[in-house]
């Protein structure tokens, strides 16, 4: 039996998919992973290069990862199941220390999750400094969201398929583990591909605020999913050269909150603003 599952809802990602499973695959055993792809509602050649790996594909036509995820965890056949979006990187090494910490870490976590890698090199000053600030957030350092990886036990599994469909699942999946039950992995990376222009950090922090606001109307009302000004000043005491830095934040987050007006007041949770960018 494969000692891990690894789900890959996949829509669109024939330009990253082979990226990601290059790195999954590359010092796993033969049959060390049950490696399931979901092509959800593509358009392009997704599902064949993801065969070409010799990973299971399924091929549905419905464009919707939430559907992907149900789809990937019937067909999924161990446990512990591990949930990696196509467009990140992530490691043989890295999943093993996922799959690991979940079966013999001691620690009784039900959820687990890789540092974040980001990929900021050849992004723009903007881009660049909106990250230096999220990245030190303390809801973005001990959340398990943003990671584009987050594998649970059994227990966990069942918990998450539980919750209700909303667009941001991996924040769900984050906001349903008390912190006792989640854990970041320091041995484990993902490398995350932030978008390369300006205009594409807006769409997804839009994306970003709609999904918040609809946790805190939906099913999940009362998870604390929010930053608070005090989490900004307590950045500024600790790293003042930062000042900048935190004038971009602020000033796309105020932006990005009223661009995403509309589609809160409309309770439009569906609308997905995907970043082309990162994908090239």
């Amino acid at each position: 039996m494969p000692s891990a599952s690894v789900i890959i809802p996949a829509h669109n990602e024939a330009r990253v998919i082979g990226r990601l499973l290059s790195r999954l695959l590359g010092g796993a055993a033969p049959g060390e992973f049950d490696v399931v792809v979901v092509a959800n509602g593509c358009e392009d050649d997704t599902a064949s290069v993801a065969r070409d790996f010799g990973v299971r594909v399924i091929e549905t036509p419905v464009p919707s990862k939430r559907e992907a995820l149900r789809l990937g965890d019937e067909a999924a056949v161990g446990h512990p199941r591990i949930y990696v979006d196509a467009d990140v990187e992530v490691g043989t090494a890295d999943v093993r220390a996922l799959r690991d910490t979940l079966l013999h870490g001691g620690s009784g976590a039900l959820a687990a999750a890789p540092e974040r890698a980001l990929e900021l090199r050849d992004r723009p000053w903007p881009v660049r400094a909106y990250y230096a600030v999220w990245n030190r957030l303390p809801a973005v350092r001990e959340g398990l969201f943003g990671r584009g990886v987050i594998a649970v036990s059994e227990e966990g599994n069942r918990r998450i398929m539980d919750l209700p469909p909303v667009m941001g699942d991996d924040l769900a999946a984050s906001l349903a583990f008390a912190p006792g039950e989640r854990q970041v992995v320091r041995t484990a990376h993902a490398v995350i591909h932030p978008p390369r222009t300006l205009a594409d950090l807006m769409r997804r922090r839009v994306r970003a605020v709609t999904v918040v606001a609809e946790i805190e109307q939906g099913p999940m009302a009362g998870q604390d999913a929010r930053t608070g000004l005090r989490d900004l000043l307590a950045i500024a005491a600790r790293a003042p050269w930062l000042a900048p830095h935190l004038g971009v934040f602020l000033a796309v987050t105020l932006v990005a909150r009223a661009r995403a007006r509309r589609a809160v007041r409309a309770k439009d949770y569906t609308t997905w603003l995907r970043d082309e960018s990162s994908r090239t």
